[in-house]
């Protein structure tokens, strides 16, 4: 079962369609959009429809949301033209990792080579 939205948090509001967004992918289990400061060509932030406040959050009762957030990552790729050249899926979790909003969220990133450079 889905958690309820946090009426506070901005991704509960764009999921809603209370703050407009360029919303590329949503169905009843995500929500997926363009980030406003994008790191590569194409950036898209991939949430639950609900609130969870990061990956942690999540147990084996939300394995098959997980699975439906990595499918529709795989989905928007093709959509968006980066299937076959490559992409990446992100989760930062927690402050030391890089998150600053409080909501789960997966960052589709591509459109350009990348290199994984561990600081």
């Amino acid at each position: 079962m889905m958690k309820e939205y946090d009426q506070d948090c901005i991704f509960c509001k764009i999921a809603k369609s209370e703050i407009p967004s360029k919303i590329v992918y949503q169905n009843e289990f995500v929500t997926a959009f363009e980030d406003l400061s994008p790191v590569t060509p194409i950036h898209i932030l991939i949430i639950p429809n609900g609130h969870y406040h990061d990956l942690n959050d999540c147990g084996e009762n939300e394995a098959s949301l997980l699975g439906h957030i990595l499918l529709a990552a795989a989905k928007i790729a093709k959509d968006q033209g980066i299937s076959d050249s490559g992409y990446r899926v992100v989760v930062n979790d927690g402050p030391d990792a890089g998150q600053t909003v409080f909501h789960l969220h997966f960052h589709l990133l591509g459109g350009r080579p990348m290199n994984f450079r561990s600081q």
